[in-house]
């Protein structure tokens, strides 16, 4: 019975540590975020917000962890929080923390005006989708050089492919756009972006890196996969010892 009650002892112990060592990596993790995000210059005087940042690289570890590979050290970061007639989209370095380009995205034409709020994963919706992508093979199409994109996320995004939702330019993007009608113009569903630089842009984020595409909704926070802090802070952990 004294054996039996050190065994039960020893468990609790080990459980304990293991918690703990949980909360410190997590802690660690959360910290280095904070510090990379401090250290991120900003773009025309902004840059992503904290928490959007967080979630992007929560994400990128929890994708990691499932299996996928991300060759393309960029990831994009599009905040749907922001009305579509100001700046949303940040496309970032990686390996330098280093915003490479800052700039108007649309939404889709049946997920708001100028502000974003309703999404869909259905065919012939004309929402966007939220969450996380992997950029895939560039092509010529009706809008010129265009990326076609894979959703990572189960009844989220994973439609993508079948519903033709691409990174592609537009002329409904544009500053001139938005001074005649007070936002920009609407897409199909696809992050539609500015002729000028498309092709640059999508030469850049092409064949593998991420993109994320956030807005607080409760049907999108409940269903994800990606932002378990556990595993993120493992995964981030057993890259920095390699």
């Amino acid at each position: 019975m004294v054996y039996k009650g050190y065994l039960i002892v020893f468990l609790i112990f080990c459980q304990t540590a293991v918690s703990r060592a949980e909360e410190d990596s997590t802690t660690v993790f959360l910290n280095s975020i904070n510090q990379l995000h401090a250290r991120l210059p900003e773009k025309e005087g902004a840059k992503p917000p904290l928490d959007l940042y967080q979630k992007a690289l929560v994400g990128f570890y929890n994708i990691l962890s499932s299996g996928h590979t991300i060759p393309n050290n960029h990831i994009t970061l599009i905040d749907f929080r922001i009305p579509s007639n100001k700046k949303r989209m940040w496309i970032i370095d990686l390996n330098t923390n280093e915003i490479v380009y800052y700039r108007l995205v649309a939404h889709g034409k049946n997920t708001g005006e100028d502000k974003a709020n309703t999404f869909s994963n259905r065919k012939n919706s004309l929402q966007s989708s939220l969450g996380f992508y992997l950029t895939a093979e560039k092509y010529m199409g009706k809008h010129g050089l265009s990326l076609r994109l894979d959703g990572l996320e189960k009844g989220i995004n994973d439609n993508a492919r079948e519903r033709a939702i691409v990174m592609h330019s537009a002329n409904y993007v544009s500053r001139e756009f938005i001074n005649k009608w007070g936002r920009l113009g609407r897409s199909y569903g696809c992050p539609a972006i500015a002729t000028r630089g498309h092709k640059e842009i999508i030469q850049l984020i092409a064949n593998g890196s991420l993109l994320f595409i956030y807005y607080p909704d409760e049907n999108y926070e409940i269903k994800t996969n990606f932002n378990d802090l556990t595993t993120a802070a493992r995964a981030f952990l057993n890259s920095t010892m390699h």
